[in-house]
């Protein structure tokens, strides 16, 4: 082998400040990874895929559902993860776009949320030791899903405060 490439990584172990999934979408990826030094987590175990957490709360097959829990246990037993922050966005190709809600940002908005609810219920019932923090991803900002206090573990409490709420 030659290096090609030259750069400076810690080699020592880590635990990781959170788990993320989310969707591979170009269009994200800059608002995401704000988001998440906003918030504080700057070793993330990034599970990146088509959909985020449409693999979780509505997978096309058995497989998809199982890498995630997959990668998901992977990240709690290598780098001790107790939270995991699951995100869907606006427009997601996976689910038809913006235009299967026939341009209604509200209805969009009401799928995403019920899709981010299942996904963090099947996150704590597979392992109930972590914290599911769920976010919707639009292109004017990154809101936090009302009514899923009951996904944070006792020792999680509450995300720090930065994100807007859905309904």
């Amino acid at each position: 082998m030659r290096k090609i490439f030259h750069f400076d990584s810690p080699p020592a172990p880590y635990v990781a400040d959170a788990a993320v999934l989310c969707c591979f979408d170009h269009r994200i990826g800059t608002a995401v990874r704000k988001f998440l030094k906003k918030q504080g987590v700057e070793r993330a175990d990034m599970i990146i895929v088509a959909g985020g957490a449409k693999t979780l709360a509505s997978p096309r097959n058995d497989f998809e559902q199982d890498f995630i829990l997959e990668q998901v246990r992977m990240s709690i037993r290598l780098h001790q993860t107790k939270r995991v922050m699951v995100m869907s966005h606006s427009d997601c190709a996976t689910y038809g776009g913006l235009a299967y809600f026939k341009g209604d940002q509200a209805a969009e908005a009401s799928h995403h949320r019920g899709e981010l609810l299942r996904a963090g219920e099947l996150l704590t019932t597979n392992f109930p030791e972590i914290s599911v923090e769920p976010y919707f991803v639009k292109f004017d900002g990154i809101w936090e899903v009302k009514g899923a206090g009951h996904l944070r573990s006792a020792a999680q409490g509450k995300p720090a405060g930065n994100a807007d709420k859905i309904a």
